[in-house]
């Protein structure tokens, strides 16, 4: 498992933020992906986890009565049917578009119950609640949980190599959370979604953002194959990781946006390419961004950046595939 691959794959975040940029140069975002022969595609379709009209009713019943959403608001809420066929048409297309078409290696996005439930709460009520109430939670989480295993199985029978599970337990410094209350109510949640993913044969990735060190032996307990984005910036070592996890998962990541994009310093963001293309040219990298680029990023420098990460990695070695990097032959 890990083999080295022939090339270093690539792919990155970059449509949220310049969109109308992107287009005015390539013509469209597809059109950038395309000139670039980015190696993988993440997809961000499928069904919300709540109805929209029920969330709606909610707010409008909260500003009458002019207090916050709690708990047993929430608790109470209906979610989506993750079965609804209509909410798979744009799923199907993209893996048409990126699969089928592209050869694209292609993942999908489902919840971590501690970052989607800190947009619905905030994260400081959220965290309140799972000292005060975590039986109640824990609940809630089950239900999230139902769900994003029906949303993941779904997605893996029309064809996606990969699930993604997006999560933010980390800051600048540490972890947001006390690491016991994380093994008492997050990990389970992520164990049991891991179990139920890797029993369909795919790959199963981690995003969390900032600096996770506390939590790296539970991630590998959990059985992720992939960690997005190891972020250096917040205190994550590449030294690190080589010495003690490389032979666990594999990372998504080593274009820091937070550090290297938006500076207008092209040296720098040369420099810093080939430190992270170098460091991992025996493969165990899926090259991106750590995040979205940001609007502070203008297109020209992206097209600089890219153009240099597209010869890069084929000047390092030639042409590859990206599933040798994650189970070898």
């Amino acid at each position: 498992m890990f083999e080295k691959p022939d090339r270093i794959p690539i792919y990155g975040q970059v449509g949220a933020n310049l969109k109308e940029e992107i287009e005015k140069s390539f013509g469209s975002i597809e059109a950038f992906e395309d000139h670039y022969e980015f190696d993988y595609a993440h997809i961000l379709e499928g069904p919300p986890v709540y109805l929209q009209s029920d969330i709606d009713e909610l707010k409008q019943v909260l500003l009458k009565l002019e207090r916050h959403i709690t708990l047993e608001d929430v608790f109470d809420l209906s979610f989506s049917d993750p079965d609804d066929e209509a909410y798979y048409t744009g799923i199907k297309a993209q893996i048409k578009h990126h699969k089928e078409l592209r050869d694209r290696f292609v993942f999908i996005q489902v919840p971590g119950c501690f970052e989607f439930y800190n947009d619905v709460f905030g994260i400081e009520t959220h965290k309140s609640y799972m000292l005060e109430y975590p039986t109640k939670l824990r609940d809630l989480y089950g239900k999230l949980l139902k769900w994003a295993v029906a949303f993941a199985m779904n997605s893996i029978d029309l064809g996606v190599d990969m699930i993604h599970v997006s999560d933010d337990w980390g800051s600048q410094k540490g972890i947001h959370i006390n690491k016991d209350i994380w093994i008492d109510l997050v990990f389970p949640y992520h164990k049991k979604l891991a179990d139920m993913i890797r029993k369909r044969k795919v790959f199963l990735s981690l995003h969390s953002d900032g600096n996770i060190n506390e939590l790296v032996d539970g991630i590998m307990e959990i059985g992720y194959n992939v960690v997005h984005p190891w972020q250096e910036s917040a205190g994550m070592s590449f030294e690190e990781y080589k010495r003690r996890y490389s032979d666990e998962f594999v990372l998504m990541g080593g274009l820091d946006v937070q550090a290297t994009l938006g500076f207008k310093d092209y040296f720098k963001l040369q420099i810093e390419i080939d430190r992270v293309l170098r460091f991992f040219k025996d493969g165990r990298l899926l090259f991106c961004t750590s995040h979205s680029v940001q609007r502070d990023c203008s297109v020209e420098e992206l097209i600089f950046t890219y153009d240099y990460i597209y010869k890069r990695v084929r000047e390092l070695s030639p042409q590859s595939g990206l599933h040798t990097l994650l189970q070898g032959d």
